[in-house]
């Protein structure tokens, strides 16, 4: 497989023990993936990295029935990528996971970044609301 130019200078030289690692961690690493390879948990999560929200609010930046929500969030708490308090009958969450938190700002540079336009395949749009 021949990288296109633009990807040849981002290639990292991985070293042996580096692999080691990877392999070790390599079902923590599919796990993540997977949490955020749904399309309702990964856009609750792209809210959360703005900062701590209530189910409530996560409903109306989603529109998404109170259930559809839960029902996430409930899975992402499960994996531990979000963890949440209780103010009085309001549950609100936040992002618990930094390693979800850094590949989630990956995301949004790559999708919703001023260059995301420029790169998105032909007839689309780039980013999505």
């Amino acid at each position: 497989m021949t990288l296109s130019p633009g990807l040849a200078d981002s290639r990292i030289n991985v070293s042996p023990s580096a692999m080691d690692v990877m392999d070790a961690n390599a079902d923590e690493a599919t796990a993540l993936l997977k949490a955020l390879a749904h399309e309702g948990r990964l856009r609750i999560l792209c809210h959360l990295v703005e900062g701590e929200k209530s189910v409530t609010e996560l409903e109306r930046l989603i529109s998404a029935r109170q259930s559809a929500v839960s029902q996430q969030l409930s899975r992402l708490r499960l994996e531990g990528l979000v963890e949440n308090r209780r103010e009085g009958k309001t549950i609100f969450y936040r992002i618990a996971d930094p390693r979800a938190a850094r590949i989630l700002m990956l995301l949004h540079d790559i999708f919703c970044g001023p260059e995301a336009a420029e790169t998105s395949p032909a007839g689309t749009t780039g980013a999505t609301s």
